[in-house]
């Protein structure tokens, strides 16, 4: 017996026979579209709750899981195949379209982000693994089996090859995750409408399914044009002042908040500064360096994409270029463009002697020919694996074939109080690079106290010379910086971070999971 129309009787004896093009175009569709969602997913866990590797990979393995869900419940839809197909693929539209706003919403009660998270995962890949399996019983009157499975399974892993290009180079960075994930569920709308012109023969009276399909594809282009507004209410309730930009980018989320006392900076929801102390941040990071260094003409600043350490830079008068280094063209555009940034870092990214390079550091490094004086390293925190490289043993020693014999290192190293062990982490993995290390840390307030290391080919000496005009250091203080009280003193035992095995990120984790 054939399967049913709408599940209630046998299908009708006039249908007609399915032509595979069509259907292999909507296999097509469907592997893109859930591609799409799995990446959006992983992209936001990664932005929400850092480490994209433990994100992406958790994301993979719950969606590839539902797959199989999906196919294995396939065998129990025993009528009615083409019906339960574009109903399939409603839903689908819906949870998938709207998927990257709920978990923007979901993000501000971090006790049920998680089953908000995984419970949509979950939807979307048992309904994406229910599609192909019902798809492919369609055909199976139309193609020989060994073909079919062939062409089937060709398509869909020629539409997930195009949403794995298409969503890094174009999606995202052109979109963002919201109209993303709302752009595909339109796509997956169309799909079903198509679907219902393609198998009207074996659906039965299709008013039902054509008004579903309507009202998702009305929420869906609704969500698509207020895609902004949405986003930015969702994060007002994650962030405690007021949102002034929200930007997802490539490599990042970048989101400026704004009070009555100035401005923050967060990337992936991690604090980068604030414009009310920043500048303790900043002159502990580069002055001490120039101090040790006899001589600062060349100088690269590698991360700092806002400005800042630059701006303390072109303080010193002797340098004569400074090259910046940043992975992410958005966050040196803002800090090019935007006022609140101009007013703050003193429009140094416009300075002549500033060259700036959108690039990863790690392998501009490795092709970089010149020697500098002083090279700064500002990047974010160790949460994530992509960061962590960028503490690495061989990162550092890469740096050290660009330093000159008497130039001087100075890396922001995350807190020794709060993440003690951490720090020292780093302090151990550039000394295994075959750097003199002198660790030193200030009181931030919006951070607490934070920690750097100096380094060079020989032991730093730090000189009491500074330029005029610093709010947080003087001559006097300066020596105070390298003195360690015993609740930060060194552990001996520290591991080296290397590239292999990135123990900071892990150590780093665990240690800030405590103050959560």
């Amino acid at each position: 017996m054939g399967d049913g129309a709408d599940g209630a009787g046998p299908e009708p004896r006039a249908a007609r026979a399915l032509r595979p093009g069509p259907v292999y175009l909507t296999v097509l569709a469907i592997a893109s579209c859930g591609l799409i969602y799995e990446l959006v997913a992983g992209a936001l866990a990664s932005y929400l709750l850092g480490d994209s590797v433990t994100q992406f990979s958790l994301v993979i393995g719950v969606y590839l899981s539902s797959l199989g869900l999906g196919a294995f419940l396939s065998r129990y839809v025993v009528r009615g195949v083409a019906r339960r197909f574009v109903e399939a693929e409603i839903a689908v539209a819906f949870v998938g379209g709207l998927s990257a706003p709920l978990l923007f919403f979901a993000f501000s009660s971090p006790r049920w982000f998680p089953p908000v998270f995984y419970g949509i995962v979950v939807a979307i890949g048992t309904l994406v693994g229910l599609e192909i399996p019902l798809l492919m019983r369609l055909l199976k009157d139309t193609v020989v089996f060994r073909d079919l499975v062939a062409q089937v399974l060709t398509f869909d892993y020629l539409g997930s090859h195009a949403a794995s290009i298409l969503f890094p180079l174009v999606l995202l960075p052109r979109l963002g995750l919201t109209r993303t994930s709302v752009l595909f569920g339109l796509l997956n709308v169309a799909v079903a409408f198509w679907s219902i012109r393609l198998f009207r023969d074996r659906l039965g009276p299709p008013g039902g399914l054509f008004a579903r399909a309507a009202i998702v594809t009305a929420v869906l282009l609704a969500a698509f044009v207020a895609a902004d507004s949405l986003t930015a209410v969702a994060e007002e309730s994650q962030y405690a002042d007021e949102v002034v930009v929200a930007e997802s980018t490539a490599y990042q989320r970048i989101v400026v908040t704004r009070n009555r006392a100035g401005f923050q900076l967060f990337l992936n929801g991690h604090l980068q500064f604030s414009s009310v102390d920043e500048y303790r941040y900043h002159e502990a990071l580069v002055h001490p360096a120039f101090a040790a260094a006899p001589r600062a003409r060349r100088v690269a600043v590698l991360g700092g994409g806002d400005g800042l350490a630059v701006r303390e830079v072109l303080k010193h008068p002797e340098v004569e270029s400074v090259t910046l280094v940043d992975l992410d063209p958005a966050m040196t555009r803002l800090a090019t463009k935007h006022p609140l940034f101009l007013a703050l870092n003193g429009g140094s990214l416009r300075s002549p002697k500033v060259r700036v390079v959108n690039e990863d550091a790690m392998i501009w490094i490795e092709k970089e020919t010149g020697l500098f004086d002083v090279v700064l390293v500002d990047f974010p925190d160790p949460s994530s694996y992509s960061i962590g490289k960028l503490y690495t043993s061989r990162f550092y020693s890469l740096v050290k074939r660009k330093l000159d014999p008497e130039g001087v290192l100075a890396v922001q190293s995350t807190s020794p109080l709060f993440a003690r062990r951490s720090f020292w982490i780093v302090d151990a993995t550039l000394r295994a690079a075959g750097f003199a290390t002198r660790p030193y840390h200030i009181a931030v307030p919006s951070f607490g106290d934070w920690g750097f290391v100096l380094a060079a080919a020989t032991l730093p000496d730090v000189k009491p010379r500074l330029p005029g005009g610093l709010r947080a250091l003087s001559t006097d203080l300066l020596p105070s910086l390298f003195v360690f009280g015993p609740d930060v003193a060194r552990f001996e035992d520290a591991p080296v971070n290397r590239l292999n095995d990135q123990v900071l990120v892990r150590t780093y984790e665990g240690e800030w999971k405590r103050f959560d």
